[in-house]
């Protein structure tokens, strides 16, 4: 029943019943983590307060703009490269809970690795902390899986792979930690990695994935903590590197202040382009101009994807820094030959866009993807160019014409799509392979603010029917088409892969059509 979740959904991550941190958590963690906890959480909650303001703002008219000039975007500061960190032409990324897929990924021969505990995985508390166990045994070069097919287990092969790990955002706070308020969920992912680390039998320093940034001040959060860490154990005060995801349209106008404040740490930025997506459209969402084409008719180079790329290159190899492609949404198939051809096709293409660009690499999600992607990338980074930008502050809101179609299929497909994958959250999977896209929780979010945003404009924002006649979408049309497809899954169930039941299937589509309803569409 609609409205039946508003409340509870998403739940937050907390703690199982009868916690007891002390007795739970990893000897001594708990008073390792309770002094950073008051440093960095108050400070944490009051970032949360400072984005909503900024989206506030938005929606009143004022959206994001470029800052006043600065040290940050005037000195002469750089950014220098490890020696270990020379080569991430491809950036191999997957949920950290899955033990089988962490070990094809580092040995698939991919530069990187990103095991992730945020948009791949489901935020609950079993998979949180069998992620951060399958992180601690990857870094030490332990973990492993049976493989079934070839009878026999399969560990990870040495190599020079440089292995990354996201933790959750600073949007997400985790519960049941302490006996009452909740703590930085961020904060708790990276100290539960970094107290457990032995430094001497790691290959390089703990590198780590920032995800969902929005700010600059929010990099200084970063810069604070990484040092702080560090001085637990006598390192160095730069001894954790990292790299940061451009994901959200404030901080495509913050891009080079945001490096400024992390310069000691930073390698690089990367264009996660789902979630940019999704947050572009929920900052101009009062706007019907934006009223964005069906996603998978939006073509990789329309204009906002390509100015914002070209920008992030430009500041990047400025500052010495890294600048990473994001992931291509159509995965190949070893079942389907028709489709994985195209997938690789699209893959190259995609790829060869990126490296044109002058990106020095790009993520996949699958070890066939490796060489493709990597051959196209010309050399091991091309830090040394920079693209002809006619004006340093480019306008990064090209309104999207003449590009894909806006159809009532479109629509169609982004329910279907939403109800299937929160089917997949409801039981674990932070990520789902659906008809040939893997999606995840940034593209659930692009799904379901599309679907607003047509509910939003009505008739100023036409979407055309299969007869190629314009369709006003109102909330009972939505409904409807909830139903249909909720109907057709459960018809289908038994060709389909989904997990689950037709119980969590009706879950699925009434928590979906609600957070629709109720505009729920911050990064979860």
């Amino acid at each position: 029943m609609i409205g039946a979740h508003t409340a509870a959904y998403p739940p937050m991550n907390t703690a199982p019943p009868g916690f007891d941190p002390a007795r739970d958590l990893p000897r001594g963690f708990f008073e390792f983590f309770t002094p950073l906890h008051h440093q960095f959480t108050p400070r944490q909650q009051q970032l949360i307060a400072a984005r909503k303001q900024v989206l506030s703002r938005a929606h009143r008219g004022e959206l994001p703009d470029y800052l006043p000039p600065s040290e940050a975007t005037r000195g002469t500061w750089r950014i220098e490269l490890p020696t270990w960190c020379q080569d991430q032409r491809n950036q191999m990324t997957g949920p950290a809970d899955d033990a089988d897929l962490v070990v094809k990924m580092l040995n698939s021969g991919a530069p990187g690795v990103m095991l992730d505990l945020e948009d791949s995985m489901a935020n609950q508390w079993d998979h949180l902390t069998l992620g951060i166990e399958n992180i601690l045994k990857a870094l030490r070069g332990e973990l492993s899986y049976f493989d079934q097919k070839r009878n026999r287990t399969v560990g990870i092969e040495p190599s020079k792979t440089v292995v990354w790990v996201r933790p959750r955002g600073l949007h997400i706070s985790q519960a049941g930690i302490f006996s009452s308020g909740v703590t930085a969920a961020s904060l708790f992912d990276v100290a539960s990695v970094f107290y457990r680390i032995d430094p001497a039998t790691l290959k390089h320093p703990l590198a780590l994935y920032i995800p969902k940034s929005e700010s600059a001040e929010e990099a200084r959060w970063w810069r604070d903590l990484l040092p702080a860490l560090a001085a637990t154990r006598k390192l160095p005060a730069d001894y954790i590197k990292c790299m940061a995801l451009m994901e959200a349209h404030p901080m495509a106008y913050q891009m080079e202040e945001f490096l400024y404040e992390l310069r000691a740490h930073c390698l690089g930025l990367n264009l996660g382009r789902w979630d940019y997506m999704a947050s572009l459209i929920h900052f101009t969402f009062e706007r019907p101009e934006w009223v964005l084409p069906d996603r998978n008719t939006i073509p990789y180079d329309v204009p906002f994807y390509q100015r914002v790329r070209e920008l992030l290159v430009d500041i990047c190899h400025k500052r010495g820094a890294f600048a990473i492609g994001g992931m291509t949404a159509l995965f190949p198939s070893r079942e389907d030959p028709e489709l994985n051809a195209r997938a690789l096709a699209v893959l190259a293409q995609d790829k060869k866009n990126e490296a044109t660009c002058l990106m020095d690499g790009a993520w996949t999600g699958h070890p066939d993807q490796n060489e493709i992607a990597v051959r196209q990338f010309p050399s091991p980074n091309q830090l040394q160019r920079r693209p002809a930008l006619s004006d340093p502050h480019p306008d990064l809101r090209p309104l999207p014409r003449g590009v894909g179609t806006r159809s009532l299929q479109g629509t169609r497909a982004a329910v279907r799509t939403v109800i299937r994958y929160r089917n997949g959250v409801l039981n674990g999977r932070g990520a789902s392979l659906l008809d040939g896209y893997m999606e995840d929780q940034a593209t659930d979010r692009i799904y379901r603010l599309m679907i607003a945003q047509r509910l939003r404009h009505g008739a100023a924002a036409p979407v055309l029917d299969e007869a190629g006649k314009p369709i006003v979408h109102t909330r009972e049309l939505v409904t409807k088409l909830f139903d249909a497809e909720l109907t057709r899954i459960l018809g289908e169930l038994r060709s389909l892969r989904d997990p689950g039941t037709p119980e969590t299937f009706r879950q699925a589509r009434a928590i979906s059509e609600e957070m629709i309803l109720q505009g729920a569409f911050d990064p979860l």
